[in-house]
């Protein structure tokens, strides 16, 4: 069975993590730059989520081959993402949840052989 639209949602979201990270990443250098103790904590968390994000990608890609693990993996990315940086997460954790949810859930249809 084609699993393109899993692919597909996992991908977009995915991509949207990333760029979601890179601006967790970009706060994060910011705050240490303006903070006296010059560390701050959005920099790791942004890092968490660079992970994530490239985690949901490579479970897009497997969800083509192996539909359980591709979404079992885009779940464990989905709720990862949203636990290291919630606001910037949201819509490629929404994106990634669905994805996810349909590469466990979806069942692949049942091949029929004609009567003769």
């Amino acid at each position: 069975m084609k699993r393109t639209t899993e692919f597909v949602l996992g991908l977009i979201g995915g991509i949207f993590g990333f760029f979601g990270a890179m601006f967790a990443l970009a706060f994060g250098g910011l705050d240490a730059a303006f903070n006296e103790s010059g560390t701050s904590q959005f920099t790791g968390l942004g890092w968490s989520a660079m992970l994530f994000s490239i985690l949901a990608i490579v479970a897009s890609v497997i969800v083509k081959k192996k539909a359980k693990l591709g979404g079992i993996l885009l779940l464990v990315s989905a709720v990862g993402g949203i636990i290291s940086i919630f606001v910037f997460f949201i819509l490629p954790a929404v994106l990634i949840l669905i994805a996810g949810c349909m590469g466990v859930f979806r069942k692949e249809p049942v091949k029929t052989v004609p009567a003769e």
